[in-house]
């Protein structure tokens, strides 16, 4: 994949579709891997946290209109970028709501 410096929408889109297909085909060896899809999660965020802070935040418009223009734009387009994080919590109420409900079943 060339990497270039003007990219126009197509090419974008197209290097962009090469990518997820490629990090979702890894995803998919994963599957049943629950350490091998957590360093890829964990990557992924990685990834997206070194490009938010080392491009995105730097290349953001340094006039207030300006900015006020990029943030609606950001609204109108689909929301700002991010990757959730699981939440414990959640997690470890499921589980147990689960095993209460085992155990009803089985009495």
């Amino acid at each position: 994949m060339d990497i270039q410096q003007d990219w126009n929408s197509s090419e974008l889109e197209k290097a962009l579709k090469e990518i997820s297909t490629t990090i979702w085909a890894i995803a998919k060896r994963c599957e049943d891997d629950h350490h091998c899809l957590l360093m890829l999660l964990r990557s992924m965020e990685s990834l997206h946290r070194e490009i938010r802070e080392g491009l995105f935040e730097p290349s953001l418009p340094n006039t207030r209109n300006a900015l006020s223009s990029l943030l609606r734009e950001i609204e109108e387009s689909g929301g700002w970028p991010y990757i959730e994080r699981m939440r414990l919590q959640a997690l470890l109420k499921n589980l147990e709501s689960e095993e209460n409900a085992q155990i009803s079943e089985t009495k």
